[in-house]
């Protein structure tokens, strides 16, 4: 909405921007002689004689309005009027005077002034900004003093640096902000044309010539459908081959114009000369059921003779007699249609998605089934592959009969990044096993078997045991290990330990030492019961089930069986009365594995905490190995860190300034004695802590600990 003026706009603009006249006389400012404007009154505000004070103020009260600057109040506000004036031209005959339309824009937070001509075509003129933004003074003899809004309106004229300027409108904002100011507003002029401009024009119309030439625009066509291609797969059964082979083609119409190029898709080996196009690219018109027309047949233009033998001749404007061509367009081509390629038959047999999605929304065309054309690929051969020969290992061998080039067998580098060690995960599955036999130095022998999920190796360790006689250590080099009973010399892979066919209670035999598998570690079990899709006999839910189905008519002796081995009614019994009730009721069917699995599933853990004697006996054994004795000076940082003398410190205080002291604890072993040591507020008791690391005043002796049985 556009605002009226402001009373402190307005005197924003008139205070100081007059210029000094020549009547100008010396006055005092600040005890300094210097020029005073006529515009300054006499003493005690009288005017001098013969001198008129202009307002300060707008046509409205001073209370209205707003008292915001002009360059805030009328922020990016311009009228704009319509305007044109005229230009002697003295030396050119054909014309006196020019007419040149220009826009006046006035702004209205500086009162400056811009003059512009729009540019016209081939005019011959230099047009655009004929008066740059600025302030404007009136004309001779008002120079002192520039044109304000109030100098404007419709139907006069203005003199801008003695080029007069006539106004014929303005736009309807111009117009609803003058009517608020309170201008009444001269009714609109016409504007004038030029008068050469208008001779010019009289001129180039009667050179247009009468004849009634046809403009076909395809411009609108080309911008709507430029890069819009439909592509068909068509055949051609070719008559005159020797073979009778069907020949395939892809046909490409062109939407943008309406034009057709055919590439022949040649098989390999086929003996065909490659060629860049079946058919170049144009309009493909349809075959006349009299032949071909003669050359000069079809033309964009009829003549009729009208004085017989004297031959002369003038345009046909009804095209009588004139013979119209047809070509092929996009309503023509359809799956299952024949188009006829200057006399070749081609079968539209398939198309691609944006074809079909094109038919169905321009056409509703639904069915798309495609034309078989190819006859069925004949039944492929197995590839026999020789035997192992037993160089090298079978992988490597089978490379060298897939090419005349042998190559590297490829590993599963997918497999390799996702189970490779990582942190605190380090993939490999161990199981602690015993050899079977009948030998009595044998039987007591441990192994430690890996199973690496990285590539499906497998090492085997013995635990070195005292006084055995026997050597510790590797016992089968880490690789994979294939399946006993397998012939060695086949052409089928040979199949190999995986990580299904290890678990506890399983009998595996590595190159002929059978091996029990008795135990695992907890990362196995944990890794197991994780990714239980994977191993059935750690899925709780398969066990259950088969479980359920074992024990369904035996319930009441489970029942009786619960009751003796729990007397006390306290609803948890031992791991090993559980395990013995379970291999009684299933019969062996259950693996050792699965019923461990079962007793982890429903096992209890009594809650208990860290013996702090034993934290404090592990952390003064490391100290010790690692000659730590700064115990003093330890102490001495964390008292002066406590600067209030309570005895206490943050936690993570403590545990930074034991870190700066390097001291040879692992970060959960100092976190746990940390923790062992606050008070009710959380708040670590320094001087315990030392007194309780300091191994050389205060010795713990070290003692291992109890391990709670399973329930």
């Amino acid at each position: 909405m556009a605002l009226p003026l402001l009373p402190g706009a307005s005197r924003h603009r008139n205070i100081g921007k007059e210029k000094f006249h020549k009547s100008q006389h010396w006055g005092y400012c600040n005890n300094v002689a210097m020029l005073v404007g006529e515009g300054k009154p006499g003493i005690g505000g009288e005017p001098l004689p013969g001198q008129k004070l202009k307002s300060t103020y707008s046509m409205f009260p001073e209370g209205m309005g707003s008292d915001a600057p002009a360059w805030v109040a009328f922020d990016k506000q311009v009228l704009s009027f319509d305007a044109y004036f005229e230009e002697e031209v003295p030396d050119k005959n054909q014309e006196l005077y020019r007419i040149r339309h220009c826009k006046i824009y006035f702004y209205l937070e500086d009162d400056t002034i811009q003059v512009i001509e729009p540019q016209v075509k081939n005019s011959g003129i230099t047009q655009g900004t004929i008066v740059r933004r600025h302030r404007i003074p009136l004309p001779p003899p008002h120079e002192d003093q520039f044109y304000t809004i109030d100098h404007f309106n419709i139907s006069i004229e203005v003199i801008l640096y003695a080029r007069k300027y006539k106004i014929i409108d303005c736009d309807q904002f111009t117009k609803n902000f003058l009517r608020k100011m309170g201008v009444r507003l001269n009714p609109p002029t016409g504007r004038p044309d030029d008068p050469y401009t208008k001779e010019r024009q009289k001129i180039l119309d009667s050179m247009k010539p009468l004849r009634p030439y046809e403009r076909i625009d395809t411009l609108k066509q080309f911008l709507d459908h430029d890069g819009h291609v439909l592509r068909f797969f068509c055949v051609w059964d070719d008559p005159e081959s020797m073979f009778h082979d069907p020949r395939e083609l892809v046909l490409h119409y062109y939407l943008s114009d309406d034009t057709i190029d055919i590439k022949e898709i040649i098989p390999v080996n086929s003996g065909r000369d490659a060629v860049p196009l079946f058919l170049r690219r144009d309009k493909l018109p349809k075959y006349a059921p009299t032949g071909l027309y003669p050359p000069g047949t079809i033309t964009s233009r009829t003549v009729l003779n009208v004085l017989g033998k004297l031959g002369h001749y003038i345009l046909d404007n009804r095209k009588t007699g004139a013979v119209h061509q047809e070509f092929y367009r996009d309503s023509d081509l359809k799956i299952g249609a024949v188009i006829n390629v200057w006399g070749r038959k081609i079968i539209l047999c398939d198309c691609d998605e944006f074809t079909k999605e094109y038919y169905r929304t321009k056409y509703g065309i639904e069915d798309f089934t495609p034309v078989p054309f190819k006859a069925p690929p004949p039944p492929k051969s197995e590839k026999m592959l020789p035997p192992y020969t037993g160089f090298g290992s079978e992988e490597d061998s089978l490379c060298s009969c897939m090419g005349l080039l042998p190559k590297p067998p490829q590993k599963d580098f997918k497999k390799f990044m996702e189970k490779d060690r990582s942190g605190m995960e380090s993939n490999i599955l161990r199981f602690l096993a015993k050899l079977v036999t009948d030998s009595p130095i044998d039987k007591d022998r441990k192994f430690i078997i890996s199973y690496f999920l990285s590539d499906d190796t497998i090492s085997v360790f013995e635990h070195t045991q005292q006084n055995t006689g026997i050597l510790g250590g590797k016992f089968l080099e880490r690789g994979r290990i294939k399946k006993p009973g397998q012939e060695l010399f086949k052409s089928e892979p040979s199949e190999y330990f995986n990580a299904q066919n290890l678990f506890v209670g399983a009998r595996v035999c590595f190159h002929g030492h059978n091996f029990f598998l008795v135990d695992a570690d907890e990362y196995t079990f944990n890794y197991m019961e994780k990714h239980a899709n994977e191993f059935s006999v750690a899925d709780i839910g398969v066990i259950l089930k088969k479980l359920k189905d074992i024990t369904e008519l035996r319930s009441r002796e489970i029942r009786q069986v619960f009751a003796a081995t729990d007397p006390e009614h306290t609803k948890v019994i031992e791991y090993e009365p559980f395990r013995d009730l379970i291999v009684s009721i299933t019969d062996g069917v259950f693996s050792e594995h699965e019923i461990r699995t079962l007793g982890r599933y429903y096992s209890v853990r009594e809650e208990y905490e860290m013996d702090l004697h034993f934290l404090l006996a592990v952390a003064q054994e490391q100290l010790k190995k690692n000659n730590f004795e700064n115990f003093e000076q330890l102490s001495a940082v964390l008292i002066y860190n406590d600067r209030e003398k309570y005895g206490v410190l943050p936690h993570e205080t403590c545990r930074t300034i034991c870190k700066s002291f390097k001291l040879p604890l692992a970060g959960d072993d100092l976190r746990a004695l940390l923790t062992m040591f606050e008070d009710d507020h959380k708040q670590v008791e320094y001087k315990k802590l030392v007194d309780g690391l300091n191994w050389r005043k205060n010795q713990i002796p070290a003692f291992q600990t109890i391990k709670d049985p399973l329930k």
